[in-house]
């Protein structure tokens, strides 16, 4: 018994040393929500410095020696207990977390942290000014601290595996190249099929809709899905996203433009369904290392269920439609339900990934994936991303961005993380959305037609029961033949796609 309550005191030290970290790394986040809506522009100095202060204050606290000492007295506590126990699994994780974060100074910690702020601000003002060459100079530190980050985990396959394990745990360009390679296969004769046929019709999306009543909607909708008001908010940001500073306050951003109807509507139900799966999650992993999603691909995999899967479908416009030509009955009085379907799943080669179609959007991914792999693997310099960017872009998709702000500096991420291990949850979580949603209808069959009564409680029940409530229990792997019961394929993706667009196209 004397030996049971060593244990306890040794776990009960362990989770509150972790929940102080957790807090620190919430307040972090706090910092950078308030850095992409509301702070001022010349506080950019500034908050670099306090972020980076955190982030090195969380960093060396989680990498005490007394944690690693604490996850080895309780490594037979944890192979006591059944693996999937909250206790058992939080040992895991940390310990996880810990010989990862271990491996890293945390003065370097702080130093990625600080410049990611500043090269978020370049970024913002190069794109604005469509002027890479003022960013590129910090996108090539943003290079050669990647590589150092990588090269603290000596023995990689690949010098991009550390930094695409940071959000993909479990996953590496050895598993990831061929996976691409099988789904570009599929897709390229899909795309060059549906691209020699008439393209549908968007005039309808392409009219003035102010902000404030886009906005409107777009709250009615995703609160219908069943984001909750109480305990997270929407705002306006440059590049939309999702964060959480606890299981009760998720909060999301969209992006409005008042020409483009489709702008914040479909970012709107992406950034939600990120939110439902934070909000979904036990409130036992409340301030824990449990709390949240598993890997960039799961989360990606919620956002664009609930974006295309749901929010793209027939089914959802037969009972939204006609509350959006209420809201705009001069621009959409005209526009039938069927018009208005084939306009949002218009499939066309185009230059940016966050309005591409569910067709081509992962050839997107792969150009990008691609490109980062040839800067971290040295064969090809930043300087030269533009041009590199643009060739992809006339080889794969037959388009040549007009300028440097649709091409190499249209997405956030590499401006504000790291290069390497940045886009690849995108198309893992496609893959995924479509493999959970089809396990989903398999188990209700009445999903689709509740859809089409705005009623998406057996799906979203569904999605707390099997993902959302497991917060990081489990890996993605794991989770994935959980659910499904299978391995991650290609398979019902590429059918998902071929019985969708087989509607409007010959393929």
């Amino acid at each position: 018994m004397q030996t049971l309550d060593k244990t306890q005191v040794k776990f009960a030290e362990l989770a509150a040393r972790l929940n102080e970290i957790t807090d620190i790394e919430s307040a972090s986040s706090l910092l950078h929500w308030d850095q992409a809506t509301y702070m001022p522009a010349k506080g950019a100095s500034a908050r670099g410095r306090q972020l980076a202060t955190l982030k090195q204050i969380s960093h060396e606290k989680f990498t005490d020696p007394t944690i690693g000492k604490l996850l080895e007295d309780l490594r037979s506590y944890e192979q006591s207990l059944p693996y999937d126990s909250n206790t058992a699994s939080l040992i895991r994780i940390a310990r996880r977390d810990y010989n990862r974060a271990a491996r890293v100074p945390a003065a370097f910690m702080a130093k990625l942290c600080r410049h990611q702020a500043d090269c978020y601000e370049a970024w913002a003002c190069a794109k604005a000014a469509n002027n890479f060459s003022a960013v590129e100079p910090y996108l090539e530190k943003t290079l050669e601290l990647s590589r150092q980050y990588a090269d603290f985990f000596p023995g990689y396959e690949h010098i991009a595996d550390p930094l695409i394990d940071r959000s993909d745990y479990g996953m590496k360009v050895s598993i990831l190249r061929p996976l691409f390679a099988e789904l570009r296969q599929e897709l390229v004769p899909i795309v060059q099929a549906i691209a020699s046929q008439p393209l549908a019709d968007d005039f309808c999306l392409h009219q003035h809709f102010p902000e404030a009543q886009q906005l409107e909607f777009t709250r009615t909708v995703i609160e219908r899905m069943g984001y909750d008001f109480q305990r997270g908010r929407q705002d306006t940001t440059l590049h939309p996203f999702m964060t959480n500073f606890s299981i009760d306050d998720v909060r999301i951003t969209t992006r409005v433009y008042e020409e483009h109807l489709d702008q914040a509507l479909f970012s709107s139900i992406h950034e939600a369904g990120h939110a439902l799966y934070e909000l979904g999650n036990s409130p036992e992993f409340e301030g824990t290392l449990l709390a949240g999603g598993i890997s960039s691909g799961v989360h990606e995999s919620q956002s664009r269920l609930w974006e295309n899967l749901v929010g793209r479908s027939r089914g959802f416009w037969e009972c939204f439609y006609p509350q959006l030509q209420g809201v705009f009955l001069r621009q959409l009085g005209h526009v039938t339900t069927d018009q208005f379907y084939k306009a949002i799943n218009k499939v066309a080669r185009s230059l940016v990934r966050t309005d591409a179609d569910e067709v081509t959007y992962n050839l997107h991914v792969a150009i990008r994936f691609d490109l980062e792999l040839a800067m971290v693997e040295g064969k090809l310099a930043v300087r030269d991303l533009p041009e590199a960017w643009n060739e992809r872009y006339k080889n794969d998709l037959g388009i040549v961005p007009a300028n440097d702000s649709e091409g190499a500096m249209q997405d956030v991420h590499w401006y504000v993380g790291t290069i390497g291990g940045m886009f690849q949850g995108y198309t893992l979580g496609n893959l995924m959305s479509a493999q959970f949603y089809e396990t989903a209808v398999k188990n209700h069959p009445e999903i689709p037609v509740e859809i089409e009564h705005g009623n998406f409680t057996i799906l979203h029940d569904w999605l707390k029961q099997n993902i959302y409530q497991h917060g990081r229990k489990y890996t993605a792997v794991e989770l994935v033949d959980r659910v499904t019961g299978s391995p991650l394929t290609i398979e019902p993706f590429v059918r998902y796609i071929r019985h969708k667009y087989g509607e409007f196209y010959v393929i």
